[in-house]
């Protein structure tokens, strides 16, 4: 029990402890698969939403609903049969450049590549927003639907090789089943010993998204200050049309208002991922800070759906209609022997009030 105990993050030492973590997890799958499994249906059902914007709110929400799809699942399968055989499953105990089929393999780069996306994917959402909002002349003529499609490809592109580059660039870097701390596939060490190489290919992750996200705060920080000046200028000038056509729409202003916050929850989420990435590397490892860090990061993917909720009206409206319908649509309907009974029914009580 000791050794057990040695082994363990706070969060999943006690047996009480191990079945929150299964239910957090498995709430954490439901809520992923709705949230986002609506925004699709949203964006792809509603011809207002057949922008560029939206097209990159739906890469957004692909992303998302792979990590609850695939990464969520084998964390959950790994803790379930921990609990009921008191001892995990063989293939976490090994590495995937001992085990061929290790399904760390598939697991590892995927939740990598998601969360790369979903950096690039907001970086695109700000950069289309900001050009709206500074350039709304230009806005038709530079954001188009097919430039947007083209973006999004390459970035599942160059996200998911990125994902890779470790494995491919590297023999020291394998995949592996963080049992002790974070309770998920991970990028580790094949050797006890850091090699420089390693070193440098692991920092990537980091070095990467920061770049993007310092990159997404500085062009958002532009927006969301071209936006109070305009409003400063709406309260104090009267406006012309020639002036007003060059304003951005009130739709517009909602819009970069709204990626600040996707911004911003994103940021939060993926800090400490990239703090516990640096301090992995020089030695430090942190197995209940781990543990934090990557569900941190994994429940963001069902944020999105909840900040759009929240924010943009016509969303809300468009989520609460689909759901009523699809309400009135599994709702038991009455077979025509029923309607027969209660036709009958209601024909002897009119005439015993006749």
């Amino acid at each position: 029990m000791p050794e057990e105990l040695a082994n363990c993050s706070v969060c999943c030492c006690t047996t009480t402890n191990k079945i929150l973590m299964v239910v957090f997890m498995i709430s954490l799958i439901l809520a992923i698969l709705f949230g986002n499994l609506l925004t699709l249906a949203v964006v792809f059902g509603t011809k207002h939403f057949h922008t560029p914007q939206g097209y990159l709110n739906a890469s957004l929400a692909v992303a998302d609903l792979a990590v609850g799809i695939f990464v969520v699942p084998v964390s959950v399968y790994a803790e379930v049969y921990l609990m009921i055989y008191n001892s995990m499953p063989e293939w976490t105990a090994r590495n995937s450049q001992t085990t061929p089929f290790h399904p760390c393999n598939f697991i590892g780069p995927v939740f990598a590549g998601c969360t790369l996306v979903s950096i690039t994917t907001i970086f695109l959402l700000t950069i289309e927003r900001s050009i709206a909002v500074l350039r709304p002349l230009h806005k038709e003529s530079v954001i188009t639907k097919k430039r947007t499609n083209i973006l999004i490809v390459f970035s599942w592109m160059g996200s998911f090789f990125l994902a890779i580059s470790p494995l491919v660039f590297s023999d020291e870097i394998a995949l592996e089943y963080n049992n002790p701390c974070s309770r998920m596939c991970n990028y580790a060490l094949g050797s006890a010993d850091f090699p420089s190489q390693a070193w440098n290919i692991l920092l990537l992750f980091p070095a990467f998204d920061f770049t993007l996200l310092g990159g997404t705060v500085v062009i958002n920080i532009i927006s969301l200050t071209t936006i109070r000046q305009h409003s400063k200028r709406r309260k104090h000038l009267a406006e012309t049309e020639s002036q007003s056509s060059t304003k951005p729409t009130f739709s517009d202003i909602k819009a970069a208002k709204i990626i600040g916050t996707l911004t911003l929850a994103f940021t939060a989420s993926f800090t400490p991922i990239a703090v516990f990435v640096v301090g992995n590397v020089l030695g430090n490892e942190w197995c209940s800070f781990a543990f934090f860090a990557f569900w941190i990061l994994t429940s963001n993917s069902c944020c999105n759906v909840i900040i759009y909720g929240v924010r943009d009206q016509k969303f809300r409206s468009r989520a609460y209609q689909l759901l009523v319908f699809a309400q009135l649509n599994t709702a038991p309907k009455k077979t025509e022997y029923e309607n027969a009974i209660n036709g009958g029914k209601d024909n002897e009580e009119i005439v015993k009030q006749s």
